[in-house]
C-alpha cells in the first residue's frame, strides 16, 4: 500500500498553458522558480514560457526519443537530492505526453511525486462538446498505422463518451474513419486552438464535420469528443 503525502516532492510535475500563457496557475509559477532544474519535453518550447515569468533554470530535455535511456540518470540525480519540475510543451505532463516512465521510475525507487493541477486541452473540449461529460472514456492519440483500426473497433459500442486527440494532418482521416466504425450520424465535436486568439469548436453529426474539414483547411492541434453509442 502507498500513501502519498502533500509535502514538497523531489519530483513536480507542472502542467503548462495549452495556449494562453495566463492560464499558468501562481502555484506552477512558485515551483519552477524553486526547483534545481526542470525537465522540458522541448527546451525551446518551455525556454521561452520561464523567460516569459521571468525564471531562469537549468533545462534538461526529456522527450519520446530519448526518454528511455535518461530516466535511470534522472532517478539516480533525485536520489541523490537533486529536485526537478517536470513538464511538457502544453499541459498536464503524463497525459499523451512524456512522463509516465519517469514517474513509475521514481515512485519504484521509494522517490515521492506530486502533481500540480492545471491545464489539459480535454477537459474543455469535452465541457463545451454539448455531449454527456458525467462519464467518459479518454483515448488520446489513435495509433498513427498498426493498431488503429482494432482500437476504434473495440470502441464501437462504447456507451461513454469518447475523447481522442489528433493532429492536423490526420484530422480528416480520424473523420472518416469514425464514420466508417461509428455511422456518420453520430454526434461529435471538434475543438482546435484551445485557450488561443483562433479558438474554434464545430459540432454536428460525423458526416457533417468530415464536410466541414473537407472545406476549411484543418490548423492547430485537434480534440475530438464523439457522443456514445446509444
Amino acid at each position: 500500500m502507498e500513501v502519498s503525502g502533500s509535502s514538497k516532492a523531489p519530483l513536480v510535475l507542472v502542467p503548462t498553458p495549452v495556449g494562453n500563457l495566463d492560464d499558468i496557475t501562481l502555484r506552477a509559477v512558485k515551483v519552477l522558480g524553486e526547483m534545481d532544474a526542470v525537465i522540458a519535453e522541448d527546451t525551446r518550447v518551455s525556454g521561452r514560457l520561464l523567460q516569459h515569468l521571468g525564471i531562469s533554470r537549468p533545462m534538461i530535455s526529456f522527450h519520446t526519443n530519448n526518454e528511455h535511456r535518461m530516466v535511470d540518470q534522472l532517478v539516480q540525480r533525485l536520489t541523490n537530492g537533486e529536485r526537478f519540475a517536470l513538464v511538457t510543451d502544453a499541459g498536464t505532463p503524463g497525459v499523451s505526453d512524456p512522463g509516465f516512465l519517469l514517474v513509475r521510475a521514481a515512485l519504484q525507487a521509494g522517490i515521492a511525486v506530486e502533481c500540480l493541477p492545471g491545464a489539459t486541452a480535454f477537459v474543455p473540449a469535452l465541457v463545451v462538446s454539448g455531449l454527456p461529460c458525467d462519464r467518459f472514456t479518454f483515448e488520446g492519440f489513435l495509433p498513427p498505422k498498426k493498431g488503429r483500426r482494432t482500437r476504434l473497433e473495440a470502441l464501437r459500442s462504447e456507451e461513454r463518451t469518447m475523447v481522442f486527440y489528433e493532429s492536423p494532418h490526420r484530422i480528416l482521416r480520424a473523420l472518416k474513419e469514425f464514420v466508417e466504425v461509428f455511422s456518420g450520424e453520430r454526434r461529435a465535436s471538434v475543438s482546435r486552438e484551445l485557450s488561443k486568439l483562433h479558438e474554434e469548436t464545430v459540432r454536428g453529426t460525423l458526416t457533417e464535420l468530415v464536410t466541414h474539414f473537407t472545406t476549411h483547411e484543418p490548423r492547430g492541434e485537434f480534440v475530438v469528443v464523439i457522443g456514445g453509442s446509444e
